[in-house]
């Protein structure tokens, strides 16, 4: 049965969950000027601050979920909620809730209408690494539509769900290792006499800086490397002490633990 078309200038977007990353990506959405807000909609029950926190965008407030599918054209779930009779394939259905995969969804829904997406958390400043993957009778035109959204967050890539636990250990699980890593670099700054501010505002600059040299050079990160690792000089050095260590095993290291514990738990 061929999908109902989302009409792409009147469409509107509904949010199953109200947390962060819903906001974060209503934020981005409005934002980019991509929907306005009165095109977005969602339901908060008794969380005021999550209720201020969608006002203040612009959202559209609703009653509760079954009202939220019923006016939505695309609905995005974070949660599972228990409204299976309205989520007919005329409606394109979102879900960004971690570890539940399409064919769970079509187990639940009945049809395959289904994208699934795993950002991440730094959509809350525009900046995330999301993936999709399309199920069985999500058309070309929807996997469109749902990169323009996301991608008004961040960067969007498009996969075979497959690889989603080992994108759960890189992209969905990174931000973590990262801020791991500017703690150590600013901790290092203020062991070597920095003040703690100073220290942390420089590291966290510098790994800033640094991924817009990869992403914007087109050069590989080895080579950007050795382009700031002259001989005999400060910085061959300190890269010595991470390689004595083992500093890219152990990111390695971690990204396949938090992908086997993904899949563990999905």
């Amino acid at each position: 049965m061929d999908a109902f078309p989302i009409p792409a200038e009147s469409f509107i977007l509904g949010f199953i969950g109200a947390g962060k990353m819903a906001e974060s990506i209503a934020k981005g959405v409005a934002k980019s000027g991509v929907l306005p807000p009165d095109r977005i909609c969602t339901a908060v029950h008794s969380n005021l601050k999550r209720r201020d926190a969608f006002e203040s965008i612009g959202v559209k407030i609703l009653s509760d979920n079954n009202a939220v599918v019923e006016y939505s054209d695309v609905v995005v779930f974070s949660v599972k909620p228990q409204i299976r009779p309205l989520l007919s394939r005329k409606k394109l259905l979102v879900s960004v809730a971690a570890g539940v995969k399409l064919k769970d969804l079509q187990e639940w829904t009945g049809h395959s209408r289904f994208i699934r997406v795993m950002p991440n958390t730094p959509s809350a400043v525009g900046e995330a690494a999301t993936v999709m993957s399309l199920g069985g009778t999500a058309t070309e035109e929807d996997g469109e539509l749902i990169g323009k959204l996301f991608g008004s967050v961040g960067k969007i890539w498009r996969a075979d769900e497959k690889l989603f636990d080992a994108i759960t250990g890189l992209s969905g699980s990174g931000p973590a290792y990262i801020f791991l890593a500017i703690e150590a670099l600013a901790d290092g700054g203020v062991a070597a006499g920095l003040p703690r501010e100073l220290a942390l505002g420089l590291a966290s600059q510098t790994v800033l800086g640094a991924a817009s040299m990869v992403t914007k050079s087109g050069k590989h990160p080895g080579q950007l490397k050795d382009d700031v690792a002259s001989p005999g000089g400060t910085t061959i050095a300190g890269i010595h002490e991470l390689e004595k260590s083992g500093f890219r095993g152990i990111l390695m290291n971690a990204v396949v633990a938090a992908a086997k514990r993904s899949r563990e738990l999905s």
